[in-house]
C-alpha cells in the first residue's frame, strides 16, 4: 500500500458520516472518553451531556442522529439513519437505556418487482416519517429491532430481542416479533 492510498483513506474515515468498527482511522477514539466525546460531538447533529457511543457499536448517517443526555450506545449497536436528503432520522431523547445489539433502521430496500434481483431496485422514496424517536426514559432491551417510522413513548420498555414494527405508547411494555403491549406501567 501506497502512502497516498493510506492518505486517502485516512481522510475517508474522518469525513465519512458513519462511526464504526470498520472506520479504523476513527473507531480507536471511542475506546477513550475524552476522544469519543469529541468526535461524536462533531460526528453526530446532537450529542448530549453523559452519552456514551462505546466500541463496537456502529452509526450512519451521523449528521441526521440526535442522541440525548445519559444515553449510552452499546456494543453491536446500529443506528442507520437514511442518508438521502428528506430520508428519516433518528431522535433519542435524554436517560434513555439502550441495551447491547440493538438496531435502528429508518430505511429498506425496494422489492416490489419480482422480475429484479433486491439488489438491483434500490430503495423506496425517502421520507420523513420514517424517522425513529425514542421519548425520554424509555429503555430498548438487548437485540431489539427499530423499523423505520416508529416513536417508542415516554418511560416505555421494549423487552429484549422485539421487532418493533409501530409505536409503543409511553408507560407501556411491549414484546415480541412484531412487538405488541404487553401492559401499561403504573405507579406502586
Amino acid at each position: 500500500m501506497k502512502l497516498a492510498e493510506l492518505v486517502i483513506r485516512y481522510r475517508f474515515w474522518c469525513d465519512a458520516d458513519r462511526i464504526g468498527p470498520d472506520m479504523l482511522g476513527t473507531h480507536w477514539r471511542l475506546y477513550f472518553k475524552s476522544t469519543m466525546r469529541a468526535l461524536c460531538c462533531q460526528k453526530f447533529m446532537a450529542f448530549g451531556d453523559g452519552a456514551e457511543f462505546r466500541p463496537g457499536a456502529y452509526a450512519e448517517a451521523c449528521s441526521k442522529i440526535m442522541i440525548g443526555r445519559n444515553v449510552v450506545i452499546r456494543p453491536g449497536s446500529f443506528l442507520f439513519a437514511d442518508p438521502t436528503e428528506g430520508g428519516g432520522g433518528i431522535v433519542i431523547e435524554d436517560d434513555v437505556l439502550i441495551g447491547p445489539g440493538v438496531h435502528f433502521y429508518t430505511n429498506n430496500h425496494e422489492f416490489s418487482d419480482v422480475t429484479t434481483p433486491i439488489i438491483h431496485q434500490g430503495y423506496p422514496k425517502p421520507s420523513s416519517e420514517d424517522s425513529i424517536n425514542v421519548k425520554r426514559g424509555a429503555w430498548i432491551g438487548a437485540g431489539s429491532i427499530l423499523l423505520p417510522g416508529v416513536t417508542v413513548g415516554e418511560n416505555a420498555v421494549v423487552g429484549a430481542g422485539s421487532i418493533v414494527t409501530r409505536d409503543v405508547p409511553a408507560f407501556s411494555v411491549a414484546v415480541g416479533n412484531p412487538a405488541r403491549v404487553l401492559k401499561q406501567i403504573k405507579n406502586s
